[in-house]
């Protein structure tokens, strides 16, 4: 089977270390709600394409018009909301990876992502100091620079 991957917006995240500051909250809330100490991500709709994103996919983190980070995807797991309405948990490894940037324009929901139009990871340690803002990248981006 073919894998797949999710893109989504992170909004109101600023960088990568926000996402996993934010995360960390979540996996305190998930683990006092008896879930575990998951990290994930709730969503309205539950992908039909499940088959190929447990299949190696991941979801990639868009942060200020510019995709920055992965997440392995590593399950699916139903959840109710206060209104009694079905979500969908999306079950993340915790571990965020660091992707070369690509800008993306806003949409809402998440999409699906084809692993060839899918950024490449960047080697361990190489998203330092040195790294420019998102902000900064989407503009040159978006002026052709980059």
């Amino acid at each position: 089977m073919a894998k797949l991957h999710l893109i989504k917006l992170s909004v109101g995240t600023e960088s990568v270390e926000t996402l996993s500051e934010w995360q960390q909250v979540v996996i305190a809330r998930n683990r006092a709600a008896g879930f575990g100490p998951v990290a994930t991500h709730v969503t309205r709709m539950w992908p039909r394409r499940e088959a190929e994103l447990l299949a190696g996919g991941s979801i990639y983190w868009v942060i200020k018009g510019v995709v920055l980070a992965r997440q392995r995807l590593l399950g699916l797991q139903e959840r109710i909301d206060a209104e009694g309405v079905r979500r969908c948990a999306l079950v993340l490894e915790p571990v965020l990876i660091r992707t070369a940037p690509q800008p993306r324009r806003a949409f809402q929901g998440w999409r699906y992502l084809k692993p060839e139009d899918a950024p490449r990871d960047l080697p361990e340690g190489a998203a330092g100091d040195d790294a420019l803002p998102a902000d900064l990248h989407a503009a040159l981006a978006n002026l052709g620079v980059l």
